[in-house]
């Protein structure tokens, strides 16, 4: 029986979660789902160019737990760009360790610390942000790790 799965950390949320190809609705077309997880693998070894040594520390897994999250990723990206799928990027037993916010005013997205409490964003002045953590269920329990 294999052992529970322990939360991973993830820097941010990730500002962009849906990918599809153009001219085709997206209810036309199955989908393939990235975790939180898988997604952060690919930022830290291909984005940012870590060895899977430095990634696996970063996200708080072992070097081989982090290579098997990274191939997997891999094979579902290698999916959506053959097949032409609908990518959407959720889910995934993690926490955040910063969080994003998107201001709907001027665009712009900043980050912030998990646990603070943002009311206006800080280059328009403008109520109305959107919370990137908290629309992956997320914040609070981050908030206490």
């Amino acid at each position: 029986m294999p052992r529970p799965q322990k939360h991973r950390r993830v820097a941010s949320p990730p500002v962009f979660t849906d990918y599809k190809p153009t001219r085709v609705p997206t209810r036309l077309l199955d989908t393939v789902d990235l975790t939180l997880d898988e997604y952060e693998s690919i930022r830290l070894s291909e984005y940012l160019r870590k060895s899977h040594a430095e990634a696996a520390g970063e996200m708080g897994v072992s070097r081989p737990t982090f290579t098997r999250l990274h191939d997997r990723a891999w094979q579902k990206v290698g999916k959506f760009l053959v097949e032409g799928l609908h990518l959407s990027i959720a889910g995934g037993m993690i926490h955040f360790q910063q969080n994003l916010h998107h201001c709907n005013g001027c665009g712009k997205v900043f980050p912030t610390a998990i646990a603070a409490e943002v009311s206006a964003c800080p280059f328009c002045g403008s109520d109305q942000l959107d919370d990137l953590a908290a629309e992956h269920g997320h914040g609070e329990c981050c908030r206490e790790k």
